[in-house]
């Protein structure tokens, strides 16, 4: 398989390394606390469960569906928008249900992209916003992931030293994995960066709706004039517990999201009709089951940050997102994060995803996710206290890879 041109550009997936380790454990009889995936452990609501089941079976939805999505979900999403963040977007034009936030953001590279095309993408990121891209034949240029002063005369020195001249920048905020958020006022300035140097901006906005203050983040589309130049990716996943259903959108820009609509046209037949229905039920209907969802992971964050410095590890405490994303504790910092994920799988039962799987700026961090319930979390504080009481003097970890 390594002779092939796309495979060539894929390396092996870092957190592949831990799955393999953390089945091991299982199937050793370990109880692992599972932190590493943003998998949610909470049930789709009962209202878009039973839409499904209402729509399942009958002949007509069976048939193939609509590779961009059924009319009345692109309606449904166009009215989310309108109500969310005042953003009106055409239903025919400017949105396309995909399957997933990264269905959608891989398929997009493939519809913009020339071999040797630049993209910015910002690292530590979700690994597809680079590796879309280099499946497509694009090469990745790195940025800052955050949304400080420093973002935009970084992102001045990439156009500067970049040939050919990049085609696209792209965003995540909140961010996977750091849970930095982004103000108007920043995409104000990234809209303006934009038009000024012709190149698109694609937005992750996958975590929209995690968020844990009274204020809501904000989509780059409120920015007038941003749809000019902009597609934004959002999904069903984390919203409503939807993860395995595999439902997103992208929306706004009409020629990106026709590039988008024509390589899914060869490529799918869009989600099963019934899933579709019941996504369109979740946009339409009430929204007490994602405030819900924004109280389970905001006391989840609460209890990981007080239980986790209780144990001796300071967590940072994320505004948004459903993840935690935290520096290595200094004892363990002579060896890699993957390493000492793999350490805390043998040592903890606690499973966490390696900051080096999102970028070589994500070294020295792993990304922990609010996936496991509050009883759960205090367990693993637990176990990671006993582990690091019996790992005192630094020279007594020998890290997995030194024993073959």
């Amino acid at each position: 398989m390594s002779d092939f041109y796309r495979i060539k550009r894929l390396p092996p997936y870092v957190f592949e390394q831990v799955n393999r380790l953390k089945a091991k454990a299982r199937a050793g009889g370990a109880d692992i606390i599972d932190m590493g995936m943003g998998n949610p452990d909470l049930p789709a609501p009962r209202h878009v469960v039973e839409k499904l089941i209402e729509t399942a079976g009958k002949p007509r939805t069976d048939r193939y569906s609509a590779s961009k999505g059924i009319a009345g979900l692109r309606r449904a999403q166009a009215a989310y928008y309108a109500r969310r963040f005042g953003v009106k977007l055409d239903p025919e034009t400017q949105i396309v249900a995909t399957l997933g936030s990264k269905e959608g953001f891989a398929n997009m590279a493939q519809g913009i992209t020339a071999p040797g095309d630049v993209v910015l993408v910002p690292n530590p990121s979700y690994p597809i916003h680079a590796f879309g891209f280099l499946m497509a034949g694009g090469v990745i240029r790195s940025v800052p992931s955050a949304p400080t002063p420093e973002y935009f005369p970084a992102l001045e020195r990439a156009m500067m030293h970049s040939i050919p001249k990049p085609i696209a920048v792209v965003v995540c905020y909140p961010s996977n994995p750091t849970a930095e958020v982004a103000s108007l006022d920043f995409y104000e300035d990234l809209v303006a960066f934009a038009k000024k140097h012709d190149i698109f901006i694609l937005s992750d906005l996958a975590y929209a709706e995690v968020y844990f203050d009274d204020d809501p983040p904000p989509s780059v589309l409120q920015v007038p004039g941003a749809i000019d130049v902009t597609a934004e990716f959002t999904s069903m996943s984390k919203t409503f517990s939807m993860a395995g259903w595999r439902m997103g959108f992208a929306v706004g820009n009409e020629r990106l999201c026709a590039a988008l609509g024509r390589v899914k046209s060869y490529l799918d037949y869009g989600a099963f009709t019934p899933i579709q229905v019941a996504a369109t039920a979740a946009l339409n209907g009430p929204d007490d089951c994602v405030k819900e969802m924004r109280a389970i992971y905001k006391k989840r964050r609460d209890v990981m940050v007080e239980s986790f410095a209780q144990a001796g590890w300071p967590i940072p405490a994320p505004s948004a997102s459903m993840f935690a994303w935290a520096p290595a504790p200094e004892r363990f910092r002579n060896m890699s994060t993957l390493e000492f994920a793999k350490l805390l799988i043998e040592k903890a039962d606690v499973a966490v995803a390696p900051g080096e799987g999102f970028g070589e700026h994500g070294e020295g961090f792993v990304r922990l996710a609010l996936v496991e319930n509050e009883q759960r979390i205090r367990q693993a504080a637990r176990n990671l206290r006993r582990f690091f009481d019996s790992a005192d003097q630094l020279h007594n970890i020998v890290p997995l890879a030194a024993r073959g």
